[in-house]
């Protein structure tokens, strides 16, 4: 008898119950991945660098509280510094002031010393002028300007307009290229005294200011020069001669109708007088270009 193989019975695998909310597979996804992927590995990363449970709040905070801490020792570390350097400044300021006002000392020194040079100079100069003249040693004197004069003369006295400005026709400044100005111009002054040394004048200054064969008369803008130091109207002019004639004499003269015509045309004040004594200062510096010694009568 012809056995047949034996067949293990077959076990059929029971089925999973099915979950009830099997037909909501949206809503179940939803609710079993309410986080992103990629904000949990993020989160998931920060964990692990040791700084997921830390609030931002609070880093912050901490953050600020090491700044401020930092700033004060910062601070504090400037302040210690500038207070243990504060004497030193302090020594060194002292120090310079102190050699400043020794230099101004020794400066002012040698600026007075210069003065009495210049002065005993000027002394010896004008000595030297006196005494070489000879006979007429005291018209060297008087022409060079080495002393000081007075006597008989006259006294003209110029300043600009009251509103400085003026016009009229004939320009008697038209080939001098002036404008037409109630101003006293360099040019004007240099026609007066010229016209005073012509009319015989043996000395003049302006507004204390002696001059010489040497002198000049120039402008610097607006203001009149004289030997370079500045004057102001009105300008005071006084020569020593004979008071009457010398006035009449300047008058008359080309210059002295210049004066006039500046006077009608541009309104420049004028006034002249002859006066009993006037007094004129020495040239404050008298420079002797050449010299000679003079040899007494029989001496070889």
């Amino acid at each position: 008898m012809c056995g047949m193989p034996q067949q293990h019975p077959v076990r059929s695998t029971p089925a999973r119950p099915a979950r009830p909310d099997a037909s909501m597979s949206l809503i179940t996804n939803v609710m079993d991945h309410s986080l992103d992927d990629g904000y949990a590995e993020a989160a998931a990363r920060k964990k692990a660098d040791g700084d997921g449970g830390m609030p931002k709040t609070l880093r912050a905070r901490l953050g600020l509280a090491v700044g401020l801490v930092l700033a004060a020792l910062i601070v504090t570390v400037g302040a210690a510094q500038a207070r243990v350097a504060a004497p030193v400044v302090a020594k060194e300021r002292e120090e310079l002031i102190d050699r400043i006002d020794q230099e101004t000392g020794a400066a002012e020194k040698l600026e007075d010393r210069v003065d009495e040079l210049r002065a005993d100079v000027s002394a010896r100069q004008r000595d030297a002028l006196r005494d070489s003249g000879g006979d007429g040693s005291a018209l060297v004197g008087i022409l060079s300007g080495a002393v000081a004069v007075h006597g008989p003369g006259v006294r003209l006295v110029v300043d600009d307009a009251k509103d400085a400005s003026g016009g009229g026709d004939g320009d008697p400044r038209s080939t001098s290229g002036f404008s037409d100005t109630g101003r006293v111009r360099d040019r004007d002054m240099q026609r007066i005294v010229n016209g005073l040394w012509e009319s015989g004048a043996e000395a003049v200054s302006i507004n204390g200011q002696r001059l010489t064969a040497l002198s000049a008369i120039r402008a610097a803008g607006d203001a009149i020069l004289v030997d370079n130091k500045p004057l102001v109207p009105p300008y005071t002019v006084l020569a020593v001669g004979d008071g009457g004639q010398l006035s009449d004499r300047f008058q008359n003269s080309a210059d002295g109708l210049y004066l006039h015509a500046l006077q009608e045309n541009y309104g420049i004040r004028t006034g002249i007088s002859a006066q009993d004594d006037v007094r004129l200062p020495a040239a404050t510096s008298v420079s002797v270009r050449t010299a000679q010694p003079i040899t007494e009568k029989g001496t070889s």
